[in-house]
């Protein structure tokens, strides 16, 4: 079974940047643009970036004039993300299961399943407070989730990836809870004693409305794919939550 907090040793590994790095950044920064349009985002708006990784969303959105702040738990990724930083454009090392920045942003991103990665419900709490405590009373909350049921009907059991000298031998499968994904490396015909594992949970709609309601968000749209398209419990790729704070 995956370490109880997995994400520490495979976020901060050279390997994860070279697994994923063919990411399509094109088709992220197109959804985000298409994003902040339909939420009506102003230039100046402060935007809190959560689980930013290296950056490369954030630096984006501050190119279009907002004014961004970018959080990760990796050290290594963010020593990166702070190469861009300007005027309008700031990195924390900072973990979301703790406080930052109360009532201060206009809008707080989650984005491409940054989220789920905790081994208790209190965790995932206490990062959904995190996040929804940065908002300020009108701010607006968007995560961007794997949408369950696609997923596991979508799964791909194994897969060899080959990137220059390593070969990544990669399994899924899930169980009633979560996704897992193993990763072997194979680094110059050698096999890497360490194996990394992610784990992500099995997260409904239902399981987000209750986890905002309780931090005082409620759930205003939910989108199924990058295109903003009408969400499909079974046809839809992604999850994508937007939520504002609940009026009282």
């Amino acid at each position: 079974m995956p370490d109880k907090e997995w994400y520490k040793d495979w976020f901060s590994s050279p390997y994860y940047d070279l697994l994923y790095q063919n990411r399509d950044t094109d088709e992220a920064w197109q959804f985000i643009k298409r994003l902040t349009e339909q939420l009506h985002a102003k230039k100046g708006d402060k935007i809190l970036d959560v689980a930013c990784g290296k950056g490369r969303h954030s630096k984006a959105l501050a190119d279009e004039g907002f004014d961004v702040t970018g959080i990760d738990l990796a050290t290594r990724l963010i020593e990166e993300a702070r190469q861009m930083e300007n005027d309008h454009l700031h990195f924390y090392q900072h973990d979301m299961r703790l406080p930052f920045r109360i009532n201060y942003f206009d809008f707080a991103f989650n984005l491409f399943t940054n989220f789920g990665y905790f081994r208790t419900e209190r965790e995932h709490d206490s990062a959904m407070r995190t996040i929804t405590q940065s908002l300020n009373s009108k701010g607006i909350l968007v995560i961007d989730y794997l949408n369950t049921h696609y997923a596991e009907d979508n799964l791909v059991k194994a897969e060899i990836k080959k990137i220059g000298p390593v070969k990544f031998h990669i399994s899924r499968w899930h169980n009633d809870t979560h996704f897992f994904k193993q990763i072997q490396i194979e680094d110059n015909g050698n096999l890497l004693k360490h194996l990394f594992t992610e784990k992500v949970a099995k997260f409904s709609p239902g399981d987000f409305t209750d986890m905002l309601a309780y931090q005082g968000m409620q759930v205003e749209d939910i989108f199924g794919d990058y295109q903003l398209g009408r969400y499909d419990i079974r046809k839809s790729p992604r999850m994508v939550v937007v939520a504002k704070k609940s009026i009282r």
